[in-house]
């Protein structure tokens, strides 16, 4: 049960991709810019799954930060061409799997419905 659905005017559907674009937005703008090398690029990714996972109606999160650790102080900061977020959201019978990646041909990182 939800008790928040009474403020929400919409179909189970839209209400499931509404949720997917608050996590991904919130993972975008709460993890960009931390430092990140190979030593901590697993605390970082077990970080940004285990917060998420923890919130309302996600059933799975997949994590990927592509780093190249050949930078001159052997760290970058965490820029949204690292990211490749896959996550499932359900809610009550309808399950959404959204994504949040860099696309070069867009310049963007982009989130969008995968099913």
């Amino acid at each position: 049960m939800d008790p928040a659905a009474k403020y929400f005017h919409c179909t189970d559907r839209e209400r499931a991709i509404f949720e997917a674009g608050i996590k991904l937005g919130a993972i975008f703008h709460q993890y960009t810019g931390i430092p990140v090398n190979k030593d901590n690029v697993n605390t970082i990714k077990n970080a940004i799954e285990d917060g998420t996972r923890i919130q309302p109606f996600v059933e799975n999160i997949n994590v990927d930060i592509n780093i190249d650790d050949n930078t001159l102080f052997n760290y970058l900061t965490l820029n949204c061409k690292m990211l490749d977020v896959k996550l499932t959201i359900k809610y009550n019978d309808q399950e959404i799997k959204a994504r949040m990646r860099y696309i070069n041909e867009l310049n963007y990182p982009l989130m969008y419905l995968e099913e």
